[in-house]
């Protein structure tokens, strides 16, 4: 049996996220990820939450345009659930029945670190909210890329979004948030990415290899 072969059997059908604070690189990760895969010859899917659909575009951008100050932590909230079960009905569900592996760009680890940890809505009720809404809550891994808050920010646009316009303290409570969220569960894996690209995206690889 091949490598390509035995590639393809493993990650068929799975679902890994890649999260951690704005500026962690996780999207050049998710990318550099969904290619080590397919060059394996996995048949791969890929989508960024949220978005990935068409109603998930029109939700991105009211959530990160700066101009909707008065937003609550709650509307925020409900709406990243509401991409995000639009994403799955329309997007991921399909992908996985057809035995794709997907991977993501961040997922409901988001919405526990941002909203529930840092917004104060508490991580516990936005799990709950989630079994309410969403068909599937946890992929089958979720790696969250931790970054030192000073070199986050220096990664950022010159205009940040309205999510990063969130101020330092906020921000430093995310990247706890995400710390807390994964302590003691085996669907996480913490990958530290003081390193350059490269090591990173090898460290992904190690992990991904070892928990399928």
């Amino acid at each position: 049996m091949g490598e390509k072969t035995i590639l393809k059997d493993r990650f068929a059908g799975k679902f890994i996220v890649l999260d951690g604070p704005d500026g962690c690189g996780k999207t050049t990760q998710s990318e550099l990820l969904t290619k080590w895969l397919e060059n394996g010859g996995v048949k791969t899917a890929s989508f960024r939450d949220p978005g990935g659909t068409a109603v998930g575009e029109q939700i991105r951008q009211i959530l990160l345009n700066p101009e909707n100050t008065a937003m609550s932590e709650r509307t925020e909230l409900l709406l990243y659930m509401a991409a995000r079960a639009q994403l799955w009905k329309e997007e991921i569900s399909p992908a996985l029945e057809t035995g794709k592996c997907v991977v993501l760009d961040r997922w409901l680890s988001s919405t526990c670190a941002y909203q529930g940890y840092a917004g104060g809505l508490g991580i516990k009720n936005v799990i709950k909210l989630a079994n309410d809404c969403l068909e599937r809550v946890w992929p089958d891994l979720t790696i969250v890329l931790d970054i030192d808050l000073d070199v986050s920010t220096g990664r950022l646009s010159s205009t940040p979004d309205r999510m990063e316009q969130k101020g330092k303290t906020y921000h430093t409570k995310v990247r706890d948030g995400f710390l807390e969220l994964a302590k003691g569960r085996e669907d996480f894996a913490i990958v530290n990415v003081s390193a350059g690209i490269k090591a990173v995206s090898k460290k992904v690889i190690e992990v991904v290899n070892k928990k399928f």
